[in-house]
């Protein structure tokens, strides 16, 4: 029972030796992929919110009261 944390640990070592890590190339290109895709997304959404957004200034200008 004393040895459960120290087997854990041993463990989890063991696993981790089993991970294939990325090279810091493929590190680095990811990390602008998210990037990019995050940028495109933002601007997508803020143009698409910027849209909704006048349509409905210009909807409650004619018909609202």
């Amino acid at each position: 029972m004393d040895n459960k944390p120290i087997t854990f640990l041993k463990e989890v070592r063991e696993e981790l030796d089993k991970v294939v890590w990325p090279t810091r190339e493929q590190t680095i290109r990811y990390t602008i992929l998210v990037i990019a895709v995050a940028v495109v997304t933002g601007l997508f959404l803020g143009g698409l919110d910027f849209i909704l957004t006048k349509l409905t200034t210009i909807i409650l200008e004619n018909y609202g009261r």
